[in-house]
């Protein structure tokens, strides 16, 4: 702690207000002395703790508390800024000194002529993230200045609570869109208060706000009309069922939360929704028990597309549960843990098409007729002899219709495989994985092509890593072309174009 010197007024209610130093930010937990030094310091909780030194406390006494060991600072109120309002910050970032006009100068930077304010008014977004938007300002300047504000963005602000937030909505009567991604905003005492504020709000943002399910719940009575929202990165664990709140929600982003994957069905009543990303929430199984394998269940009716990318499932039945989503025709499935017998993705993805009779897009790619055909036909071969100790014929064994409950459909669809059809299926090693690679060179045509045979899992990286060894070219300076791309990945015996600048 350094010695006092000249220090700014601070604000009356400084406690609970954000804070910035330099391209930090933190909510004022403390003001007052903190001896045995002399003047006024302000106790600080970062949002990101790597900046903090301790909890809160000072030589044994306890000031303030952090959710984080060592997510606190003593600062000097004189090193932050308590920030600006509104269209203190637009003003900031829209207008330019009236003096300027258009012009291409030696430095090639474009300058615009000067904004006059009466501009403002046909704005129809305003950009003001990482700005130091605080609050509204004077009562009613915004609805004068910026009246025709649809998109708005105040991402990273230093706005301290909902309150503040809804003061400055409530003046936007065409706001569509609000991203209010990375800040921290205290819970209104009565959020059915700012209905009105957000009633035109279709979309709103809310990555890494540090929310919990429930509190957006809360929150959730503002946005009467919301059909878009996203709280990706936040402390969302366990769902509640949202029983008179987000009923009009087409479209949710719940990715990169640690999710309690049994309360998933939770949100399953939403009545619209039709797009959700759970990727990256550690999921492993999804299980849908009002209904048997085969069925439509009844949760989540109008769920068109569906992204569990980057989760831990591993088991196949899991697909098989998906199938019983009623309106689904997109999915993604990508860095999870399904696995063939034989090692393949190719066949993976073949298996999840076979399983999936509705599905039209598969891990961002169309799924054609052919593509369709094939992965279903040789479904029905890989496990035709499985199909034949089961019993066979149009009553196979409960244990089989559980385990592949699409597999007499796909029979009356094409027919029983003959027995010369039937594939084996093999062990999961290494041999199987092996594809044969050609790389060809269209810029050197005086270089042969070079075939390698390489795992099915290897991934960008790794390739160039080999051609640099090879070809004694940075790896960064490569850059590979898939030429023969059908549906899945790399097959056995495709070329890929090696360039390099």
């Amino acid at each position: 702690m350094g010695p006092d010197q000249t220090e700014p007024e601070v604000p009356a209610d400084a406690v609970g207000r954000r804070v910035s130093c330099g391209a930090e930010r933190g909510t004022v937990q403390y003001v007052g002395p903190v001896p045995p030094t002399a003047g006024l310091w302000l106790g600080i909780e970062w949002d990101h703790p790597e900046r903090g030194k301790h909890n809160g406390s000072h030589d044994g006494v306890q000031y303030f508390t952090c959710r984080h060991p060592k997510g606190g600072s003593f600062v000097r109120p004189r090193k932050v800024s308590f920030g600006v309002d509104f269209l203190t910050a637009v003003r900031q970032l829209y207008q330019i000194n009236t003096e300027e006009v258009l012009s291409y100068g030696s430095s090639k930077k474009l300058t615009w002529k000067g904004i006059q304010e009466r501009s403002f008014e046909n704005l129809p977004s305003l950009l003001l993230l990482q700005s130091e938007v605080n609050g509204p300002g004077a009562d009613g300047e915004i609805r004068k200045t910026t009246p025709n504000v649809q998109w708005l963005d105040l991402t990273g602000t230093l706005l301290s609570s909902w309150d503040d937030v809804a003061a400055i909505t409530q003046q936007l009567d065409q706001l569509e869109g609000l991203m209010l991604n990375n800040n921290r905003l205290c819970l209104p005492s009565d959020p059915s208060a700012h209905c009105q504020a957000f009633y035109s709000l279709r979309v709103l943002a809310l990555i890494d706000c540090d929310l919990t399910w429930p509190q957006i719940l809360d929150c959730a009575t503002m946005w009467p009309q919301l059909q878009d929202l996203c709280v990706e990165d936040n402390n969302i664990t366990e769902l509640q069922r949202p029983d008179g709140v987000l009923q009009s929600l087409e479209i949710l982003n719940l990715s990169c939360n640690p999710i309690v994957q049994d309360s998933v069905l939770s949100i399953g009543t939403l009545p619209r929704l039709e797009q959700l990303n759970l990727s990256k929430t550690g999921l492993s199984a999804l299980r849908f028990d009002d209904t048997a394998p085969g069925s439509q269940t009844s949760m989540f009716p109008a769920l068109k597309s569906l992204n569990l990318d980057h989760n831990n499932i591993s088991e196949w039945w899991v697909v098989d549960e998906l199938a019983k989503l009623p309106s689904l025709v997109t999915l993604w499935c990508r860095r999870n843990q399904l696995v063939s017998s034989d090692g393949n993705p190719r066949t993976a993805s073949q298996m999840i098409i076979a399983k999936l009779g509705q599905l039209a897009v598969l891990n961002s790619c169309e799924i054609l007729r052919e593509d369709r055909r094939g992965a279903e036909l040789d479904y029905i071969k890989m496990f035709g002899e499985e199909w034949l100790k089961a019993g066979g014929g149009s009553e196979p064994s409960s244990q089989f219709t559980c385990q592949h409950p699409r597999y007499l459909s796909l029979i009356n669809k094409y027919g029983a495989p003959g027995e010369g059809e039937l594939k084996k299926l093999g062990p999961f090693v290494l041999k199987n994985q092996l594809l044969k690679i050609v790389f060809v060179f269209p810029d050197d045509p005086g270089r042969k092509p070079i075939e390698k045979k390489l795992p099915a899992f290897m991934v960008v990286q790794k390739v160039k890593g080999l051609l640099y060894r090879l070809l004694k070219v940075p790896a960064a300076d490569l850059k590979l072309t898939y030429t023969t791309l059908k549906f899945y990945s790399i097959e056995d015996g495709d070329q890929v174009l090696v360039r390099w600048s």
